[in-house]
């Protein structure tokens, strides 16, 4: 490739016109703005900030914006509870009864879109690692169709602010029946933030709290967490969705006043582009980052590998061919084509991450020693039966994250 080389071996030229391609979806008024960074072999290559973090107060993205990660928190909590099998206070085949009883004597649909009322017992009990894979059975409204996205939002309130304690919210989940049999196929759902009150349950702690005491205090993510105390709400970006005639409609929820008694471990981390950074080289370093040792080796290794079958991989993923080119472990997703994976994006085989519904967005490639953080806040609908609108189309902001990824990835030399 021709151009100046740039560190850790970019094209200078090419990696230079990212910035303004991205750019031009927020003079489209298609995105307010973006913060992007790109990391390669021990260094910060390029970071950007580009747009507007609140557009009718006029304050730009930078480079310390706070985002609503959504589910880019799920790896994070993951993490947490595969620290605590290496202490040997659970393992991957228990059955989560042992700490959460309200998900003892499951009742499984007969038709996973069909009456809440036809059921039959669960074959067996839910297993952590089937939180951890999303073959627990469970449901999100927004990824289910027919009588059970409805009783999710009756019975559990709004996906985005959630009213309940934890353990009123999974007394009321638990009385859903589930949609799938336990281990059956990857069902996208709230088993991540059961995963979290269930580390929660055994630490006899808020899940915020271990967070911080295990993983973000040791890594310095001193900007991450549930709460955006009040000296920092400045700093968070406002949630935007497009309007169907053109333009942007500002969609934010305020924060509570104090640190809200549900801490949802499946999509409710506030972060920044160089706190995730962090994380990210974590599991990059698998398990060890800055002399900073939090998990081993083979405990990353574990949340790395694809645990799905070729069957449950099959399936369509809110509307799309998602598992064509990828795989699911424990709490990531990962690479396992890396030529058949250009038709969503760019990576080398075994890149792992997870995105968030807000279009927040991660990868680390190990083949590539390289990681991406893509960080907008673009809304989209999370109301039952939501999957219906996202198949066969995306947003028109949302084609700035595989721009970003091809555009990186061809500036490699």
């Amino acid at each position: 490739m021709d151009g100046a080389q740039a560190a850790a071996g970019f094209n200078r030229d090419a990696l230079a016109g990212v910035a303004p391609a991205l750019k031009g979806l927020v003079d489209q008024q298609a995105l307010s703005g973006m913060v992007t960074l790109v990391w390669r072999r021990g260094e910060i290559v390029q970071v950007d900030a580009i747009g507007h973090r609140d557009i009718e107060a006029g304050l730009p993205m930078e480079r310390d914006t706070l985002f609503r990660i959504a589910s880019m928190t799920k790896p994070v909590t993951t993490l947490a509870a595969l620290m605590l099998v290496e202490e040997g206070k659970l393992k991957l085949d228990d059955p989560i009864t042992k700490w959460l009883p309200e998900f003892k004597d499951m009742k499984v649909l007969t038709d996973a879109t069909g009456p809440i009322d036809s059921t039959v017992p669960a074959a067996r009990d839910i297993t952590v690692e089937d939180l951890m894979t999303h073959r627990s059975g469970l449901a999100y409204g927004f990824t289910s169709l027919g009588p059970i996205a409805h009783a999710h939002e009756e019975k559990l309130g709004s996906a985005l602010a959630n009213p309940h304690t934890p353990d009123e919210w999974m007394t009321r989940l638990g009385a859903l029946p589930l949609s799938y049999q336990p281990g059956e196929r990857f069902h996208y759902s709230h088993a991540t933030d059961v995963l979290g009150f269930l580390v929660a349950r055994i630490e006899g702690k808020p899940l915020g709290q271990v967070l911080k005491e295990r993983i973000f205090d040791p890594l310095g993510m001193h900007d991450t967490g549930f709460w955006t105390p009040y000296e920092k709400r400045h700093r968070l970006a406002k949630l935007y969705a497009a309007k169907p005639e053109g333009g942007l409609k500002d969609v934010s929820w305020a924060d509570p006043d104090t640190p809200a008694a549900f801490e949802g471990g499946g999509g409710g981390l506030v972060s920044t582009v160089d706190d995730y950074l962090k994380f990210a080289r974590l599991m990059l370093g698998r398990g060890e980052v800055d002399g900073v040792r939090l998990a081993r080796p083979e405990t990353i290794d574990l949340m790395t590998t694809n645990r799905l079958t070729d069957e449950q991989r099959g399936h369509a993923f809110l509307g799309m061919p998602f598992w064509l080119s990828q795989g699911f472990g424990l709490g990531a997703s990962m690479i396992l084509d890396a030529e058949k994976h250009q038709w969503m994006g760019a990576g080398g085989e075994g890149a792992f991450g997870w995105p968030g519904a807000f279009g927040t967005w991660w990868q680390a490639d190990p083949v590539n020693d390289l990681i991406l953080i893509y960080l907008i806040q673009d809304s989209m609908p999370l109301g039952p039966e939501a999957v219906t609108a996202m198949q066969g189309q995306r947003p028109t902001g949302r084609i700035g994250c595989p721009m970003f990824q091809k555009m990186v990835y061809a500036a490699l030399t």
